[in-house]
């Protein structure tokens, strides 16, 4: 990974990075089901609020998701 890139971390909101890398959904889709995009406050969640809620390992989506958009 390049310095000075931003990379995709647990700390962001999970609309954010939909806006951003639209590739993203299926990463999400994946981990959180396909009710998490007609949730309302997904789009104003954090990545790690999510995997909570869900009981996933936060890590392994952040991980994922940076593949995913090859940062």
């Amino acid at each position: 990974m390049r310095e000075g890139k931003r990379k995709i971390d647990k700390e962001m909101n999970i609309g954010e990075v939909l806006d951003k890398y639209p590739m993203a959904r299926k990463v999400f889709q994946k981990h959180f089901g396909k009710g998490c995009f007609t949730c309302p406050s997904s789009r104003m969640e954090t990545i790690d609020f999510g995997a909570r809620m869900h009981n996933k390992d936060v890590n392994e989506i952040v991980e994922e998701l940076n593949a995913k958009i090859k940062v």
